[in-house]
């Protein structure tokens, strides 16, 4: 497991650019709903999953939907030795190396407004995206 903290963007006499992004604002929702899940994992009667030290966003890349591929947000709290682990904004993000190979310069927002709310992957090297734009293709 490799491990990258990119809370700005580097100079360029510092590391290279993470492959992919998370925005303030999807990391604030990411931190509301780890601590959700943290408190009602506390809740829980002695003798079930313990609760855990850290929780990570994970992003990955999975076969499915109409064109392919689509993607998975979720909240793990185990990484492998197959991950790598980067930071946005005091979030801990990880991604396998199969699915990073599939989200290089992906950008991953959060959006709460009128039309539309939850989050949302631009991906720049998906080539196509079905219609309801849940999955798409390479």
């Amino acid at each position: 497991m490799s491990t990258s903290v990119a809370t700005e963007l580097p100079s360029a006499d510092t590391q290279t650019a993470p492959p992919i992004v998370v925005t303030e604002k999807a990391a604030q929702a990411v931190r509301r709903f780890m601590a959700d899940q943290l408190q009602a994992l506390s809740q829980q009667p002695a003798g079930d999953k313990p609760v855990p030290e850290k929780l990570y966003l994970r992003l990955r890349i999975i076969g499915g939907g109409c064109s392919g591929f689509q993607n998975k947000l979720e909240l793990d709290d185990n990484v492998t030795d197959r991950d790598e682990v980067f930071e946005f904004h005091g979030v801990p993000v990880a991604v396998d190396r199969r699915s990073l190979m599939y989200l290089q310069g992906a950008t991953v927002d959060y959006f709460d407004d009128l039309t539309r709310s939850g989050f949302s992957i631009t991906n720049p090297s998906a080539k196509s995206t079905c219609g309801c734009g849940s999955s798409f293709s390479m």
